[in-house]
């Protein structure tokens, strides 16, 4: 069961990385060239949205199935983990911050929803999504991903 789940958790990976970076790509260009706010602007932040979620919640499965994740397990102290840079990368960093992550995208998207013009509604896609696009690129195990 662990190596179905992880397997599908790292190709959707892919998937969030593509989409929440076109959603960044497309919110900043949006914002530096002042075009209108149009329905495939909502539709790629919302796709954005809906991925990073889905790969939240396979991940949260992954926590718990997962034999890198052991402080459930109880075989080891949290200074052990701290000490180890594989296991505090998959136990405490790259949990938290992907968590960071689909926290900022969803802020964005909820207050994007609220403004009632073009310009507000993607500079402030722009500014969460990028944010949240920063967190994700700084804490994928490059090393599993080539």
């Amino acid at each position: 069961m662990y190596e179905a789940i992880q397997i599908l958790h790292s190709y959707w990976a892919y998937l969030v990385v593509l989409v929440v970076l076109l959603a960044t790509i497309n919110a900043i260009t949006g914002v530096i060239s002042k075009r209108e706010y149009t329905p495939k602007d909502f539709r790629i932040s919302l796709f954005a949205l809906i991925t990073s979620h889905i790969q939240l919640l396979i991940g949260i499965v992954l926590l718990f199935v997962s034999p890198l994740v052991v402080w459930f397990s109880g075989t080891h102290s949290m200074g052990e983990i701290m000490k180890n840079a594989t296991l505090r990368l998959y136990n405490v960093e790259h949990p938290l911050i992907m968590i960071l992550m689909i926290a900022f995208i969803t802020i964005g998207y909820s207050k994007h929803k609220k403004k009632l013009t073009s310009t507000p509604k993607l500079k402030t896609l722009a500014i969460f999504y990028t944010i949240a696009a920063v967190l994700m690129l700084s804490r994928i195990p490059w090393s599993n991903w080539f």
